[in-house]
């Protein structure tokens, strides 16, 4: 009789509380499968985070080069919309190849081909007939220059807009020129 009395207890889980572990698991392990995801897209991206910078250095570059070696005026360096004008297109504009001016952004890169970088081909060296022309196809530049206060300080803003996987990113690097030589 005691021993009818006294119910066995087995310890132990049940269907629904085993699904249920299965359950949030599974939604762990999603979560980090995800965050992989997006942690590899955006270690991708890093060739691109390289191009923006170097090619908004180009910019900057090819403007303090042509206004200190006499190619252009300071008065010539302001955008197209500006009062006076200067040779500088105002807008994001796809990056183009430098028009017979040598400068990136002016008006005279409005009949030029697309940017692109050369890539090795398959046998590894750059100058041989199988390197590859990548097209810098989702890169935009913005060149923005606004008077400082002063006549003589003009400040330069320069913007790269890509996209890296599913990323929008933006690089931007601002500088000053000065009227003197």
């Amino acid at each position: 009789m005691q021993n009818a009395k006294k119910r066995s207890s087995h310890g132990g889980f049940t269907l629904i509380e085993l699904m249920i572990a299965i359950f949030v698991i599974m939604i762990g392990v999603m979560g980090l499968a995800g965050l992989l995801t997006n942690s590899v897209a955006y270690m991708l991206g890093s060739q691109d985070d390289f191009i923006a910078r170097q090619k908004a250095a180009e910019a900057m570059e090819a403007i303090f080069t042509a206004k200190y070696d006499n190619t252009i005026t300071f008065s010539n360096i302001a955008n197209t919309t500006s009062t006076p004008p200067g040779i500088f297109l105002a807008g994001a504009q796809p990056l183009l190849q430098p028009g017979p001016d040598g400068l990136v952004g002016t008006v005279a890169d409005e009949t030029s081909t697309p940017d692109y970088l050369i890539s090795p081909g398959p046998d590894g060296l750059m100058g041989t007939a199988d390197d590859v022309k990548v097209p810098l196809d989702n890169f935009t530049r913005t060149i923005t220059i606004t008077p400082s206060g002063d006549t003589n300080l003009t400040q330069i803003t320069i913007t790269i807009n890509y996209t890296a996987a599913s990323f929008q990113r933006s690089y931007t690097m601002q500088s000053y020129i000065s009227a003197f030589n």
